[in-house]
């Protein structure tokens, strides 16, 4: 095997395939990246068995010449000396790998040897079926990502929360996240020739964003048995799908409300951000909001040891019952507010005791909602 490479498509590449790389894996194969050259470029891949991700590097890139390959073959090497080796590499770096395994990495009179692993023992890529796939914008699946993927839950107690569930149907796609104490839901219409629901855990779903964040390209959705493949020009992610029935969130949803009011996106925001300075004593990070006179909301929070701070913002709508006071997580609010692009939102209230609904006016298509806590 025997190629030379640009040094800067190499080590973004290794770098990107890295992500899926964990050093602490019981299978020294793994704590290796894997790389193939063939005629087409060079292919190379991470992966803790829960992901894969692949980066190709083509013969040329941008319409210059990024590598040429003499000879064609695949080793595996430890991903962790291969990418700060590389860092320090200059320009061009010709890589050759012996029949033993030995890898020699050469850029000007800079020379370094590693050893290797047979590429033979490397877990395969899924196989991808590349007829029924979902096309998408990156902008728009990183946008979605981000609207749903925080609210999942950190703890494994019930593994099939951890994971957005995606369900695709005809010119239809739905992401819901929740951790049963908060929920967000993101609808987005577009043509699909797959159907079918899956749980995609949300950290594989937030390794995609770095990865896809870097130029807009169209993304191909794939699925297999086990994964769903998620395909840029030359970059895959090939997500581990969780086991199991995701809970029926939709029946969670409110119907009728109590008292709803309108609030600027942004004022809120802050105004919660700044609440938040005296709610860590708290097991929730409590904030209370209060309706006072029926045209302003109080936002507050208290502590023992520091103090209190409270201020009052103007109500732009308001309907049914004025009379309201309720505890919220105040990390939970900042992580929805945060998403929402547009300028004004809409809360919804059932009650002291009841989850509030907030919805961006003007945008039907995503939603969160947000459990009470206690204030004692």
């Amino acid at each position: 095997m025997e190629f030379i490479v640009d040094k800067d498509h190499f080590s973004r590449a290794i770098s990107d395939v890295s992500r899926a790389v964990s050093l602490k894996t019981p299978f020294p194969i793994l704590s290796g990246i894997k790389i193939v050259a063939n005629n087409k470029g060079l292919i190379l891949i991470g992966s803790n068995s829960d992901i894969f991700i692949e980066r190709v590097i083509p013969l040329t890139m941008d319409g210059m010449q990024a590598l040429e390959v003499y000879e064609a073959g695949s080793v595996v090497i430890s991903a962790k000396y291969l990418s700060e080796i590389v860092k320090k590499l200059l320009d061009k770096i010709q890589f050759k790998v012996d029949e033993k395994q030995l890898v020699t990495i050469q850029s000007d009179s800079i020379i370094t040897k590693l050893s290797g692993f047979s590429s033979g023992e490397y877990p395969s890529l899924p196989q991808i079926d590349e007829v029924n796939f979902v096309s998408i914008s990156s902008s728009e699946l990183i946008e979605i990502i981000k609207q749903t993927a925080f609210a999942a839950s950190k703890s494994e107690s019930r593994p099939v929360l951890t994971g957005v569930h995606m369900s695709f149907k005809e010119n239809h796609l739905s992401c819901v996240a929740t951790n049963s104490h908060r929920l967000a839901l993101r609808e987005l219409t577009m043509e699909s020739n797959v159907t079918g629901s899956y749980n995609v855990p949300s950290t594989s779903l937030n390794e995609l964003t770095k990865l896809m964040n870097s130029e807009p390209s169209v993304i191909r959705i794939f699925v297999t048995d086990n994964y769903l493949v998620f395909q840029s020009t030359n970059t895959s992610l090939f997500a581990r799908l969780i086991e199991g029935n995701y809970p029926n969130v939709l029946g969670l949803l409110p119907t009728h409300s109590k008292t709803t009011i309108t609030l600027k996106t942004q004022q809120l925001l802050m105004g919660i951000d700044r609440a938040c300075l005296f709610s860590s004593e708290w097991k929730n990070n409590n904030v209370h909001l209060d309706i006072k006179d029926g045209t302003k909301i109080k936002i507050s929070s208290t502590s023992s040891d520091i103090g209190k701070i409270e201020e009052t913002q103007n109500i732009i709508a308001i309907e049914g019952e004025t009379d309201l006071s309720i505890s919220l997580d105040g990390s939970f609010l900042i992580d929805a507010l945060k998403v929402i692009k547009e300028e004004e939102i809409r809360l919804s209230f059932g009650g002291s005791l009841r989850p509030i609904l907030i919805e961006p006016i003007g945008n039907t298509s995503y939603l969160h909602l947000i459990s009470p806590v206690r204030s004692y």
